[in-house]
C-alpha cells in the first residue's frame, strides 16, 4: 500500500485542478429529512420526460465475453460482437472479465460501508476548494442550475504517483487495500478491452492500449427519493469525457439509462458483469465510428443505488487525433489536447454531448 503523502504529486495535482465545482448540500442527509417543495425544487428536472423510456429493450444491451476474446477458437466471432457493440450501442456488459470475485466483493463491501458512516466521518475526506478529488459533488457551476440527486467520492488511482492518500479513507480499515486491488485489476481489464477494440478497427494496439493511461474512480451514491422520484435525476444526461469507462454496479439497484435511437433504455445490473462504455476521446480517435453515448441515472423511491465508475483517460500531455478506422471518409474531429479537453469537460455542467462539439471540425 502506498504510504500517505501530504504533498500530492504533480500528476494528481494537475488532474485535480482541471475544474471547480460549487459546494452544495449533502444529498444523503437531505433525503433523510422530511422533504418540502422548497428543499427539493432545485432537484426537479422539468424535461425528464422529454424522451420515451423503452424498458422492453433493457435486455438488448450487448454482452461481450472477455474469455472468448482471449481464446483462439472464439476470438474472431467475439471480436465481431465487440465491433457491433461499439458501433451500434457504445455500451456493453463485459462478462468473464477476470477480476477475482474476492476483489469485487471487497470493493462493494467497503463502498457500502463508507457511505453508511455519519456525515462528519465522510466529511473528513471532503473536497477541498479548487480540488475535484474527495467526497462531495461535481459539475455544479452556478447557484441556479438544476442539481443531481447524488453524492460522489472521487479518487485519482492510477498511476500510483497520482494518488493523494489524504483522501483515501482509513475507515473501514480494509478500504485502501480493497480499492488498490480493484484499481490494479481494472487497469488489466481496460488494457485488454482497448487491445481488442484496436483489433475491431484493424489498428495497431499501441495506438489504443496506452501504457500511460490515467485512471479516476468515482463512487456514486444515489439516495432513495420518496418524494417525486420520477422528477429527479441521480445524474443528468451526459457522455463521458474519457477514453473508456468501466462501471461496477455495487448493489444491483437499477437506475442507469442509455440514450439509444432517441429513447432511454434502462440497463439491468448484472452481478457477474462490468459495464463498459465508449468515451468522447475514443469517439474522436475513431472519427465517430464508435460513439460515446449519452446516459443518465434515475433514482428509486425505496432503495438507494451505489456504483463505482472507473474513467480511463490518456496522459494529460497527450493528444487525441481521429486516426483509427479513418480511410477515405471525411475527418470529423480536430486533433485535441487531452488536458484541454479534460479541463473543458470538468469545468462545465453536464449537458449531453456538448463538450464534444468543441472537438468537431465545422
Amino acid at each position: 500500500m502506498q504510504m500517505e503523502d501530504p504533498n500530492c504529486s504533480s500528476v494528481g495535482s494537475r488532474w485535480s485542478k482541471l475544474g471547480t465545482t460549487l459546494p452544495v448540500r449533502n444529498v444523503q442527509a437531505l433525503a433523510a429529512d422530511e422533504l418540502t417543495a422548497d428543499t427539493i425544487e432545485r432537484y426537479i428536472h422539468p424535461d425528464i420526460d422529454a424522451h420515451t423510456v423503452l424498458a422492453e429493450h433493457s435486455d438488448d444491451v450487448p454482452v461481450i465475453d472477455l474469455g472468448k476474446l482471449s481464446s483462439p477458437e472464439s476470438v474472431e466471432a467475439e471480436v465481431e460482437k465487440l465491433r457491433f457493440a461499439c458501433e451500434e450501442w457504445g455500451f456493453f456488459q463485459l462478462v468473464n472479465h477476470g477480476v477475482p470475485d474476492e476483489v469485487i466483493t471487497g470493493v462493494r463491501r467497503d463502498a457500502e460501508k463508507f457511505f453508511q458512516f455519519p456525515l462528519d466521518v465522510k466529511n473528513a475526506y471532503a473536497q477541498r476548494p479548487g480540488d475535484l478529488q474527495g467526497y462531495g459533488q461535481a459539475f455544479v457551476q452556478s447557484n441556479d442550475q438544476k442539481l443531481d440527486w447524488a453524492d460522489m467520492f472521487v479518487l485519482y488511482t492510477q498511476p500510483i504517483q497520482a494518488r493523494d492518500m489524504s483522501y483515501w479513507p482509513s475507515q473501514p480499515h480494509t478500504f485502501r487495500n480493497s480499492f488498490e486491488e480493484y484499481s490494479s485489476e481494472l487497469m488489466k481489464v481496460a488494457d485488454s478491452v482497448a487491445t481488442f477494440i484496436a483489433r475491431t478497427l484493424d489498428a495497431d494496439p499501441e495506438l489504443v492500449a496506452d501504457k500511460n493511461v490515467v485512471q479516476i474512480l468515482r463512487m456514486g451514491y444515489y439516495p432513495k427519493c420518496a418524494s417525486m422520484p420520477e422528477k429527479v435525476l441521480g445524474f443528468s444526461p451526459h457522455s463521458d469525457g474519457s477514453f473508456l469507462t468501466i462501471l461496477l454496479e455495487v448493489n444491483s439497484v437499477q437506475g442507469l439509462q442509455i440514450r439509444w435511437h432517441g429513447a432511454w433504455i434502462p440497463v439491468k445490473p448484472r452481478r457477474d458483469a462490468l459495464l463498459v462504455n465508449v468515451g468522447d476521446l475514443l469517439e474522436i480517435m475513431t472519427n465517430g465510428k464508435y460513439k460515446s453515448i449519452e446516459h443518465r441515472v434515475t433514482v428509486d423511491a425505496h432503495k438507494e443505488r451505489l456504483s463505482i465508475s472507473a474513467f480511463h483517460v490518456p496522459n494529460l500531455d497527450g493528444v487525441v487525433s481521429p486516426v483509427l478506422g479513418v480511410t477515405e471518409e471525411k475527418v470529423l474531429y480536430k486533433t485535441t489536447e487531452v488536458e484541454e479537453y479534460s479541463r473543458l469537460y470538468m469545468s462545465n455542467k453536464l449537458d449531453g454531448k456538448r463538450a464534444l462539439d468543441h472537438a468537431k471540425l465545422s
